[in-house]
């Protein structure tokens, strides 16, 4: 001990014992977050390997978007370079100063939606049309709350609120739906997809112009938790 300071010395055993440890909790609490989740996805009538290859493809599909369109923005100046004391204003364009790439991603945009699709579907099989009214004023009431929520940030993109917009589809299933359930489940589960993807996302496309920004990507970066959360907490009233 030296001025009140006692100094260990950790043999290598110890060392190679914090670094397993280390290990085991970084490979062990996301093994425990996809477990939860894909139990969650087995509520609504899944396999267990189908809800956990859901979860991943959708996980590891956010990485990935697929290219659309293309949008070109020109500048226009009013006068142009070495006109001199010429007083016309005659407008004239200049190459684009950037190129804009819309595109739909895979794990928040194109999984989501079949999905959602897959479920509405199974679910109007076993309810029948009467399902059809619930899920309709549950998109329309996230794509209004989705679209009025979203913020359009130059030179980042479009960006929607994290948990908002799952939290209403919840709400909205339990309350359309008169209790929890399989059909509170997917009237929120389709409502929340459809809804933050179309308020979210598309109906704010017409402004991208004005961003700044290279690319694009709907139910990718700005986007994607939320969507992601519209399928996992439906899941849980199931």
């Amino acid at each position: 001990m030296t001025g009140g300071i006692r100094f260990f010395s950790a043999g290598p055993l110890s060392v190679i014992a914090i670094i397993l440890i280390l290990c085991l909790v970084i490979i062990l609490i996301p093994l425990l977050v996809l477990g939860i989740i894909g139990a969650a996805f087995t509520r609504l009538g899944l396999s267990w390997i189908a809800a956990l290859a859901l979860v991943l493809l959708m996980v590891f599909g956010s990485f990935v978007n697929i290219p659309l369109y293309l949008i070109r923005r020109d500048m226009v100046r009013a006068n142009p370079p070495g006109a001199g004391g010429n007083k016309l204003s005659v407008p004239w364009s200049i190459p684009p100063v950037w190129d804009t790439r819309i595109s739909v991603n895979l794990g928040g945009g194109v999984i989501p939606v079949c999905i959602a699709v897959y479920m509405a579907y199974q679910a109007v099989m076993v309810t029948g049309s009467a399902l059809l009214m619930p899920v309709c004023l549950c998109v329309v009431l996230v794509t209004v709350l989705s679209y009025i929520t979203a913020r359009e940030v130059t030179g980042v993109g479009i960006r929607v609120p994290v948990f908002l917009p799952a939290l209403i589809a919840l709400l909205a299933g339990l309350i359309l739906s008169g209790g929890t359930g399989l059909t509170a489940a997917v009237v929120a589960l389709v409502g929340g997809i459809f809804g933050t993807l179309v308020g979210g996302n598309l109906a704010h496309l017409y402004r991208v112009r004005d961003l700044e920004v290279t690319d694009v990507s709907i139910g990718g970066y700005g986007s994607f938790g939320a969507v992601f959360l519209c399928c996992i907490l439906p899941a849980l009233i199931a």
